[in-house]
């Protein structure tokens, strides 16, 4: 499936100037909402209405949505104004209701990606279409699920693919209500080229005032477009509401991001880049080096802990390492949320080499 050209193409027949803009509701509530809002995004960059008729939500008693009734809404609201609309599909019904009222794009939720029987359902139901599909990423950084599902589709004769990150479930409390994990969308970016990259800002921030930051991430890591939640009364929102925001302040965030060029032929760019990438390579080598010689003293430790026969684990020991290295860490504009991770997975590193002096 690698370098398929033809995944992108359905993309490129949009011929913006810009990045694709998907905006609209969380839910679609009423026939009135949904096209209040539709006409509003009508004069912004948003070429795409979005809205969720079935809401799968975490716990039950909350707003589920309003069912297919939905769908008739978002029909009218294409006909009035002339954009594309899109939904999430969770199963074969949901696919072919979706189908009977004409929606354009098709997205599959991130619930729904981490189970490969639904998955596949889903592909079966839509064989023989050409309507695009849109994967978000399963709900726990997995990205091997997240590619099984692309597979899935595409080896159903479904082509016109491309995927949603929205970031992804964490045990412990973030600044973000699901951790963004850069790195995985770019290793799948990485593996699949052509497979148009969109970012869900709404559901990895839970909150309003960071979508733009988020957004200009995204378009930094070229990122091929934006999904914004976007309701035109946000704080009365049925579903979500903390983390939408207004057509106008839709426009300011795309008025004020930057688009940056993949690249430059500039001689003094590429000579200042190389340079740079350069000293990176140096440092990153330098790194493994100090993490292979930190590993080698925590199998003395574990040699010593084996002798005397005690745990590998000294919880004492790692609160008091954890709380140094965020205060270094901070001397050195490094965050808080970085440095627990990164010092977690050496700490889980060093229990591994520890353990396995243990059973020798």
């Amino acid at each position: 499936m690698k370098n398929k050209k033809e995944l992108r193409t359905w993309l490129n027949n949009f011929e913006l100037d810009h990045p694709l803009v998907i905006a609209g509701p969380c839910s679609a509530e009423t026939e009135k909402q949904v096209l209040e809002i539709a006409h509003q995004l009508k004069h912004t960059d948003a070429t795409v209405l979005r809205a969720g008729i079935w809401k799968p939500r975490t716990r039950p008693g909350n707003f589920e949505g309003v069912g297919a009734l939905g769908l008739k809404w978002l029909q009218k609201a294409k006909e009035e104004t002339g954009m594309l609309i899109t939904t999430e599909v969770a199963n074969a019904n949901h696919v072919d209701l979706a189908l009977q009222h004409d929606v354009d794009i098709l997205w599959i939720g991130a619930r729904t990606t981490v189970s490969p029987f639904i998955v596949q359902e889903i592909a079966e139901a839509l064989k023989g279409t050409d309507k695009p599909v849109l994967i978000k990423n399963p709900v726990n950084p997995d990205l091997s699920l997240w590619l099984g599902a692309v597979e899935r589709f595409y080896t159903s004769g479904i082509n016109n693919l491309g995927v949603i990150h929205r970031g992804f479930s964490a045990y412990e409390k973030t600044r973000y209500r699901n951790n963004p994990e850069w790195q995985l969308p770019i290793d799948l970016q990485n593996r699949f080229p052509d497979l148009p990259l969109i970012l869900d800002p709404s559901h990895i921030a839970g909150r309003r005032d960071i979508i733009f930051d988020l957004c200009q991430t995204a378009l930094d890591l070229n990122f091929d477009g934006l999904m914004v939640e976007t309701h035109h009364d946000p704080d009365n929102a049925w579903s979500d509401a903390a983390q939408q925001i207004t057509p106008s302040n839709l426009v300011t965030i795309m008025d004020d991001l930057k688009i940056r060029k993949e690249t430059s032929a500039e001689a003094d760019y590429k000579n200042k880049i190389n340079t740079l990438r350069t000293q990176i390579d140096v440092i990153d080598h330098q790194l493994i080096e100090v993490l292979g010689k930190r590993m080698k003293v925590s199998e003395g430790i574990g040699e010593l802990k084996k002798k005397n026969n005690v745990a590998v684990l000294q919880s004492k020991r790692w609160n008091e390492i954890l709380g140094k290295m965020i205060l270094e860490g901070e001397q050195h504009q490094l965050s808080e949320e970085f440095v627990l991770r990164m010092f977690k997975a050496i700490h889980q590193e060093s229990i591994n080499h520890q353990e396995k002096i243990l059973k020798e």
